[in-house]
């Protein structure tokens, strides 16, 4: 990935820049190099961001407890949790949807329109007609509420959510992750897009399907946490927070889909 210092643009070659070579080689005759093409190229501009926390001398001499590393595990998770919603929002904000239960829009999800297994197959099969990248050698990565995943775990039926092809070998296994099912491996997180506005308010879940070249990544400065310097005179305060500098930007849209569903949970 290459990004300029001023944050305009981002260039990164993709499976599709290089032309397929479908002449056979001769057998005697060594074939020419061709350059290498012009990278695919999109609008990226980082920007500031961080969190600054402060404690005291009279907060840490009177706790019961010790302060500092209950500040520094607050402002880890806020780290993670700010880049997790900055990614998340840019990925929602695909053009490329489906819409669970036969809906066609937003405003027409109820919470009996959940995520089914027809939806997951629908979403991949369009992924690999896209000639999308993996995430993970041939599946997609797909991340969803824990709600969307009991719905998708509940489904039952022949061609629903099988115990059998759930991790069983160490070897299979990716932390963090509830399972493998029709091409993508799912990952739960408490922090996926959902919001009231479905059909009368109904809570609307957003499910994020992946390859490997839906999102790029421009840093300037990678987050990280930072110890302020002591601001008063008698040094009685302690500073410390996180900073990072840069952003995201989607790559390639034929890479990423969203599915909008309801939630029976």
């Amino acid at each position: 990935m290459n990004v300029d210092r001023a944050g305009s643009s981002v260039q990164l070659f993709t499976q599709a820049d290089l032309a397929v070579a479908t002449t056979p080689l001769s057998e005697l005759v060594d074939p020419d190099a061709v350059a290498l093409p012009n990278p695919t190229s999109v609008s990226l501009t980082p920007a500031e961001y961080g969190n600054l926390s402060i404690s005291s001398i009279k907060a840490k001499a009177t706790s019961f407890a010790d302060i500092d590393p209950m500040q520094m595990n607050l402002i880890g998770y806020n780290m993670a949790d700010t880049l997790d919603t900055l990614v998340r929002d840019t990925l929602a904000g695909g053009t490329n949807v489906v819409y669970s239960g036969g809906k066609t829009s937003t405003a027409t999800i109820t919470a009996a329109d959940v995520l089914a297994a027809n939806d997951v197959r629908k979403v991949v099969t369009k992924l690999r007609a896209n000639a999308a990248q993996g995430k993970q050698g041939d599946n997609y990565a797909c991340y969803l509420h824990p709600n969307v995943s009991a719905d998708l775990r509940s489904n039952t039926g022949a061609g629903s959510w099988q115990d059998l092809h759930k991790y069983a070998a160490p070897g299979e296994f990716w932390p963090g992750t509830v399972g493998v099912f029709e091409g993508a491996f799912f990952v739960e997180s408490a922090r996926a897009k959902n919001a009231a506005d479905g059909a009368a308010g109904a809570q609307n879940y957003r499910t994020i399907f992946c390859g490997a070249e839906a999102l790029a990544e421009g840093v300037v400065i990678e987050p990280h946490t930072v110890v302020g310097n002591i601001p008063d005179k008698f040094g009685r305060f302690f500073p410390l927070g996180w900073y990072g500098f840069l952003g995201w930007t989607i790559f390639r849209q034929a890479a990423l889909y969203r599915v909008e569903s309801g939630s029976a949970f």
